[in-house]
């Protein structure tokens, strides 16, 4: 298992290290990770100059503690996150090598949900709300790749509306 970890991490590296074109890189497809709340893999496709859509699949409510206070009881695990943004971005340096962004969209979450009428018991509880994202995302010059730091907003419309929790998360992105 060890040498098949090495060995990953290794052809990843190796990969990361692989030049490509630096310009206009950001209209096309990227597919990376984002290390965050929510965690997960991340899919951006870029529209012209400055729209993009962005859309991230994994892991809710572990980055600022799996155990919170939630309508009349709390939860206590980490769930499944399905998140998606509209975004305008824009070059911020001549060399369009950083860009900045905004955007809004959705969010929808599971988690297990401990209410107190269930004794301690838990039951699955489905969540819908909207959220506002804006980051930084840095196109290193002659690679494929870039990286992107980013804070939102994510407001509950269902189960519990304007249950608030912040959306913050740093990654990188294959540009192709």
């Amino acid at each position: 298992m060890k040498k098949s970890l090495l060995l990953l991490s290794f052809v990843f590296v190796s990969w990361m290290g692989l030049p490509g074109k630096a310009q206009a890189q950001y209209n096309n497809w990227s597919v990376g990770f984002r290390v965050g709340e929510p965690a997960g893999v991340n899919i951006r496709k870029y529209f012209g100059s400055n729209h993009a859509f962005d859309l991230n699949v994994g892991t809710y409510g572990g980055l600022y503690g799996n155990r919170r206070k939630y309508r009349d009881g709390d939860y206590r695990s980490v769930g499944l996150s399905v998140q998606g943004h509209y975004l305008w971005h824009k070059a911020l340096t001549s060399s369009e090598s950083i860009r900045g962004y905004y955007g809004f969209g959705g969010q929808i979450n599971t988690r297990r949900y401990y209410a107190n009428r269930l004794n301690g018991q838990y039951e699955s509880a489905l969540s819908i709300g909207g959220s506002g994202i804006g980051g930084l995302e840095f196109f290193p010059t002659s690679k494929p790749y870039s990286f992107f730091l980013e804070s939102g907003v994510y407001v509950e419309l269902l189960q519990a509306p304007f249950f608030l929790n912040l959306n913050t998360g740093l990654g990188i992105r294959y540009n192709f």
